[in-house]
């Protein structure tokens, strides 16, 4: 059997929740100061036609490919000034503290045993600080880091394209489970 694992490092859908509270005069959402971790996230588009060319191209064929979009890796601090320069507005950030996450885990672990429904959202803070700490990009084992030289990427639009136009109304999808903020 003839395969090829696709393995994207980020998705526009999960970075673009933090527009509406932008554009409503309310601060972009930090953890810690916003450069523990970067991404290379790519379109929908673009993922699509990446995994598409893995059917005829052998190169691809019976592998594990991690794919990011196009351009350097970007940080949520980055992120967060860009869109405030596209909607021309002053940049602020609210920085929340990592340990706030262990904390909410513990308490919703705790009551989870006695009220089943708030295990569900320990598990959703346990992935949200996964998130929070961990860069999506491909894991050097030999220097113990995430290296974005070390993450492929592909496509043609970008991150902050994509918000340009979530701005103007041309893109905006419906970020369902991904509605964090």
């Amino acid at each position: 059997l003839t395969y090829s694992i696709v393995r994207p490092t980020a998705f526009f859908k999960s970075l673009s929740g933090q527009i509406g509270r932008v554009k409503n005069g309310k601060p972009f959402l930090l953890f810690g100061d916003g450069t523990l971790t970067s991404c290379k996230p790519i379109s929908d588009g673009d993922l699509g036609d990446f995994i598409v060319s893995c059917i005829h191209d052998q190169a691809k064929h019976n592998r594990i490919l991690p794919i990011g979009g196009p351009g350097a890796a970007i940080t949520p601090r980055e992120q967060g000034e860009k869109l405030f320069a596209l909607l021309g507005k002053e940049v602020r950030f609210k920085q929340v503290p990592v340990a706030l996450l262990d904390v909410i885990i513990f308490i919703l672990s705790g009551l989870g045993k006695f009220i089943p429904p708030l295990a569900d959202k320990a598990e959703l803070a346990r992935i949200g600080r996964y998130y929070a700490t961990e860069s999506m990009l491909v894991w050097d084992a030999e220097r113990g880091v995430y290296d974005a030289s070390m993450t492929p990427s592909a496509g043609e639009q970008t991150l902050f394209d994509y918000y340009a136009d979530s701005i103007d109304g041309a893109a905006l999808p419906e970020r369902g489970d991904h509605a964090v903020f």
